[in-house]
């Protein structure tokens, strides 16, 4: 029996290169990172920084209910931004998602994000 499971769902963005939407070993579960792409379309979601980071998260939302779990259960988040001044929006749109107890974050500026967007988003989330 394999030490890993992959986890893939057609609610979120296929990966667009060698990597999987997230990997479970053991009871955790550790997502790739997420950019603002429509799973239906594969595109670029257009709009300002918040409809990008909805977008974002909902596809977060999509792979950890895949993996049978919820946001509730992420444990860190890592968020990454073309431009820190985008912060407060994308910190007000991950407290659309998220109650406390928050999970512990980090948030880094990047020069470039792939296709072009803003914002994207990893995490761990802890099943059970």
């Amino acid at each position: 029996m394999s030490s890993r499971q992959i986890i893939a769902t057609t609610h979120a963005p296929a990966a667009i290169g060698p990597y999987s939407q997230a990997v479970c070993a053991g009871n955790t579960v550790y997502f790739s990172g997420q950019i603002p792409l429509d799973p239906a379309t594969g595109s670029l979601v257009g709009g300002d920084i918040t409809a990008q980071a909805r977008r974002v998260f909902d596809n977060l939302l999509a792979v950890a209910q895949a993996a049978g779990g919820s946001l509730e259960q992420i444990v860190r988040v890592g968020i990454y931004v073309t431009d820190l001044a985008n912060f407060a929006e994308v910190n007000a749109v991950m407290a659309e998602y998220f109650q406390q107890p928050y999970p512990a974050r980090s948030t880094i500026e990047v020069s470039a994000l792939p296709k072009g967007a803003q914002v994207e988003v990893d995490a761990i989330m802890v099943l059970g």
